[in-house]
């Protein structure tokens, strides 16, 4: 093959990979990972603060004196 030849299937290869977007696909794949990956940070990050909440609230002394009563109340009716 000669290079005029060369550069005419390059050139063709080019305009093919462009018109159906193949080049396109391989940045979305990049990108994806990467938001879902944001997405799934600040999940985790609000589940964290629920977490603290949470054991604030089981550790509150309020809570397990009620929790004590609700237990007695319990044994005396059975």
């Amino acid at each position: 093959m000669n290079l005029t030849a060369i550069a005419i299937i390059a050139i063709i290869c080019w305009t093919i990979i462009k018109l159906t977007g193949k080049d396109k696909k391989e940045v979305k794949q990049v990108t994806q990972p990467q938001q879902e990956n944001d997405e799934l940070k600040q999940q985790l990050t609000v589940m964290q603060e629920r977490i603290a909440v949470l054991e604030a609230i089981v550790t509150d002394e309020k809570y397990v004196l009620k929790r004590e009563f609700d237990n007695l109340e319990r044994n005396k009716a059975a």
